[in-house]
């Protein structure tokens, strides 16, 4: 039986998010759920697959006004895409 690991709940969130990496480029993604530590970030076509310790810049799209920046870092991996934790976490 596999224990939940987890620091903080996670609530469901459908949002547009702008995703950078040094290497990788840029591209514009779907959130699948949010957290005080983090966020898992869906990706559809496998098409930007950043590696485990790798820092990305997120912002949020589609706002009244321009969302702030945030950097984060990728914990995670799986099949749809990747979770970031906030960086200074």
């Amino acid at each position: 039986m596999q224990t939940d690991r987890r620091e903080h709940i996670r609530t469901a969130l459908n949002a547009k998010v702008r995703v950078v990496h040094n290497d990788l480029g840029e591209g514009l993604f779907s959130t699948r759920d949010i957290s005080d530590g983090g966020v898992f970030v869906v990706v559809e076509d496998g098409s930007f697959v950043p590696e485990i310790g790798d820092v990305v810049i997120i912002q949020v799209q589609g706002l009244p006004v321009p969302a702030p920046e945030l950097t984060m870092v990728v914990v995670r991996k799986s099949v749809d895409g990747f979770g970031l934790q906030f960086a200074d976490e």
